[in-house]
C-alpha cells in the first residue's frame, strides 16, 4: 500500500458514506494512471481512478467522457471526481475486452460494433471542441521515431545523409494525413481500449482525444499493438466501416481507393509513433513489456513502405539499421 494508494482508499470510504467495500487492482496502462475495481456489499462493482495530478491531467478524460456519453455511446460515467488530488469514481463496464474476445470468436460482429460507434462518435464532431490533431503535433509525435527507436533503442546516430531521407519521408507523410478532412479522434481506438459490453462496445482510455484526419481511428483498430490481422480482413473491415461513413456523410473520399491510402499513409505516422513510444516506455519509465511488440510495428511500416514509392527511403533506412542489404520486395 503506497501513499496514493492510502489517500484513495481514504477518498473512497468518504465518498461511498461508509459503506464497507473491497478494492482490487484492475488494470494500468502506459500512463501514470493506474485503475482500481472497487466491490460493494450490494454486488455493484465500480471503478476508482488513480490519476497523480502532478504527471496526468484529468480535466480531458471527464471532458471526452461527457461527449461521448452526449454521443450516445458507452463510456465510464464519471460520479465523483476530484481533480486536484487525482481521484475518480466512474462506472465500470465490465472485464471482458475486445482483444481478448476478437480471438475467440467470429470477429466480424464485434468489428461491426466498433464501426457503428466509430461512426456515432466522428458524426458528433464539431471544430473547436477538442485540440486539433495538427501539423505540430504530428510531427512531435513523429519525432519519437528517430529520437527514441533510432537513437536509444537501437543506439544509432543517424548520418546527414539518412536524416535528411527521413524528414523527406515525414514531409510526405504529413502532407497526406493534414490533406485529410477532420473528425473527432479518439487517438487509440483499439481492441485494448474497447469492452463487450451492453451496448457495445464499451470505450476506454479515450483522454486524448482529438479533432483530426478521419481515417485515424480506423487505421488504428485493424493495425494493433497486440494483435496482428491478415490483410483480407482489414481491407474488408475498412470496407464495411467506409461504407457506414458514406451512408452517415461523413468526410471520406467518394473513392476508396483513395480512402485506403489515407488509412495506410496515417497508419504508418502511428506506427513510427507507437515505435518511439515503446522505446520511451522500455527506457525512460521502466515498463519493458511494451518493447516485446516492436517487431509488430516494424512489420506494419515495412508493409506500408512497400507499396509506395514515395516511402521507399524509410524501407532503405531500416534495411541500414537491420545491417541488411536493401530488398526489391518487404513481405508483411
Amino acid at each position: 500500500m503506497d501513499d496514493r494508494f492510502r489517500a484513495l482508499d481514504a477518498w473512497l470510504r468518504a465518498r461511498l458514506d461508509g459503506a464497507s467495500f473491497r478494492i482490487e487492482r484492475a488494470s494500468t496502462d502506459a500512463s501514470f494512471r493506474r485503475y482500481f475495481r472497487v466491490f460493494l456489499d450490494d454486488g455493484r462493482t465500480l471503478i476508482a481512478m488513480d490519476a497523480p495530478p502532478q504527471r496526468e491531467d484529468s480535466r480531458p478524460f471527464v471532458k471526452v467522457a461527457g461527449l461521448l456519453a452526449e454521443a450516445g455511446l458507452n463510456a465510464p460515467r464519471i460520479l465523483e471526481a476530484d481533480l486536484d488530488q487525482g481521484f475518480l469514481l466512474v462506472t465500470d463496464l465490465g472485464t471482458r475486452l475486445y482483444l481478448q474476445a476478437l480471438q475467440e470468436g467470429d470477429p466480424h460482429p464485434l468489428f461491426a460494433d466498433a464501426h457503428a460507434a466509430l461512426v456515432r462518435w466522428q458524426s458528433s464532431s464539431r471544430p473547436g471542441v477538442l485540440p486539433e490533431y495538427d501539423e505540430v503535433l504530428l510531427r512531435r509525435e513523429l519525432s519519437l521515431f528517430p529520437d527514441w527507436y533510432i537513437a536509444r533503442h537501437l543506439g544509432v546516430t543517424l548520418t546527414d545523409r539518412q536524416r535528411a531521407s527521413l524528414e523527406g519521408v515525414f514531409a510526405a507523410i504529413l502532407a497526406r494525413n493534414l490533406a485529410e478532412r477532420r473528425v473527432f479522434v479518439h487517438r487509440d481506438f483499439m481492441p485494448r481500449n474497447l469492452m463487450v459490453s451492453e451496448p457495445n462496445p464499451g470505450i476506454l482510455d479515450f483522454q486524448d482525444a482529438v479533432h483530426g484526419p478521419v481515417s485515424y481511428d480506423v487505421a488504428c483498430l485493424y493495425r494493433d499493438a497486440f494483435l496482428s490481422w491478415d490483410e483480407e480482413l482489414v481491407l474488408d473491415g475498412t470496407i464495411r466501416y467506409w461504407e457506414k461513413a458514406r451512408a452517415a456523410k461523413l468526410p471520406v473520399p467518394a473513392d476508396f481507393a483513395d480512402f485506403w491510402r489515407d488509412v495506410e499513409w496515417m497508419g504508418l505516422q502511428r506506427h513510427l509513433k507507437v515505435l518511439g513510444i515503446f522505446a520511451r516506455l522500455h527506457h525512460r519509465d521502466g515498463k519493458r513489456g511494451y518493447v516485446e511488440d516492436t517487431p509488430r510495428f516494424v512489420r506494419y511500416v515495412r508493409h506500408a513502405v512497400s507499396r509506395y514509392d514515395e516511402l521507399s527511403p524509410l524501407g532503405r533506412l531500416l534495411d541500414e539499421l537491420e545491417g541488411r542489404a536493401p530488398r526489391v520486395q518487404y513481405s508483411f
